[in-house]
């Protein structure tokens, strides 16, 4: 990446690309919900399934919503710390090596 900022413009910078390691604890869990969901709606029929399915697709829904709001205070974070970092030089103390 020359220009992180180009890269960011033309789209080459995506932080939503991830995946499960192989053998992780992650990757079964999610493997483990997904045969869960199949199971209940194969067996679920008619206002149940329906009723369950808009219970998956809400709860999708917010971990969609907390997963951004998670991303964007991290982000604020990280940037009030590299703006006290760089653009501050407050102290409880003064230094004596000042001019």
């Amino acid at each position: 990446m020359t220009n992180f900022l180009e890269e960011l413009y033309y789209g080459n910078v995506d932080p939503q690309v991830r995946g499960y390691r192989k053998g992780s604890h992650n990757l079964k869990v999610s493997k483990n919900i997904n045969e869960l969901e199949e199971k209940l709606t194969e067996r679920l029929s008619g206002e149940d399934k329906a009723l369950f399915l808009d219970f998956c697709n809400a709860y999708g829904e917010l971990m969609g919503d907390a997963s951004l709001d998670s991303f964007l205070v991290g982000f604020r974070l990280g940037a009030k710390m590299i703006f006290d970092t760089f653009c501050s030089d407050d102290a409880p103390f003064e230094s004596y090596l000042k001019d």
